[in-house]
């Protein structure tokens, strides 16, 4: 597939799922076989805001993925801080000399120890343009095993202009379409509610447009909050907004 042919598919894409398939795959042809992409709404200085609330989409096999988000890995990764202080792209050559110089903490050395136990040594990591002061997502482009880091930046000479095109129109791409966070899913009368709060209708209004009490409206309302693991219907509304959960268009 040309470069145009995929990113006129990626942006036809309609689901996360049809996205990442394409995704995966292109990046697999240029060597990168394992992926993971973060994207947070809930950036607050280093913090990258509640786990949860992440939009976590990954190649990893599962044994890689589960200790490096459950057991916090990620928040001591090199790249992952490089990430978060930089945009672009950076070569995996930036922390082989950071361990060679000596300059890391022991907890980022116990995670380019995990990383090399699991054979996560060579690849890219892109840190994409942030649009907001709370939002930041990066995609970690891990090469197939046998590949070194020479090999991979050969491959970065040639083709990374592409890569990065690719990266960033998927990035771009995944912002726009909507994701529900397991724990954090909305029934249709949730979303539905929320929708008239965000339009400025009071629950006497929201009643009457959705043809119930308003009791049963504030109880839609507080559900929707509980999803959501939020305080306030100020934060729902916000917060499914992040996710692309309000006025979707229904396939």
């Amino acid at each position: 597939m040309s470069l145009s042919s995929y990113l006129e598919a990626i942006t036809d894409s309609q689901s996360l799922e049809a996205l990442w398939s394409l995704h995966s795959e292109r990046m697999a042809e240029y060597g990168f076989d394992r992926l993971i992409y973060g994207l947070t709404h809930y950036r607050s200085g280093f913090s990258l805001g509640d786990p949860n609330d992440f939009l976590i989409m990954t190649t990893h096999k599962p044994e890689y993925i589960e200790p490096f988000i459950n057991d916090g890995h990620y928040f001591h990764a090199p790249m992952v801080k490089w990430a978060l202080e930089h945009e672009g792209a950076c070569s995996w050559s930036t922390m082989i000399k950071m361990v060679e110089s000596g300059t890391l903490t022991p907890a980022e050395m116990r995670v380019v120890e995990f990383n090399r136990r699991m054979g996560v040594t060579a690849g890219y990591t892109i840190s994409f343009k942030a649009v907001t002061q709370r939002s930041k997502g990066a995609i970690a482009l891990t090469a197939r095993e046998g590949m070194n880091q020479d090999a991979v930046d050969a491959v970065w000479d040639e083709h990374g202009r592409d890569i990065i095109l690719a990266n960033n129109v998927a990035h771009l791409k995944i912002s726009s379409l909507p994701y529900t966070p397991p724990t954090r899913s909305l029934t249709k009368r949730q979303r539905e509610a929320l929708q008239w709060v965000g339009d400025g209708k009071t629950t006497q209004d929201i009643a009457i447009l959705m043809g119930l009490t308003a009791a049963t409206v504030e109880k839609h309302l507080r559900l929707a909050r509980e999803s959501l693991n939020v305080e306030t219907t100020a934060q729902a509304v916000l917060k499914a907004a992040f996710q692309n959960q309000m006025f979707i268009v229904e396939q």
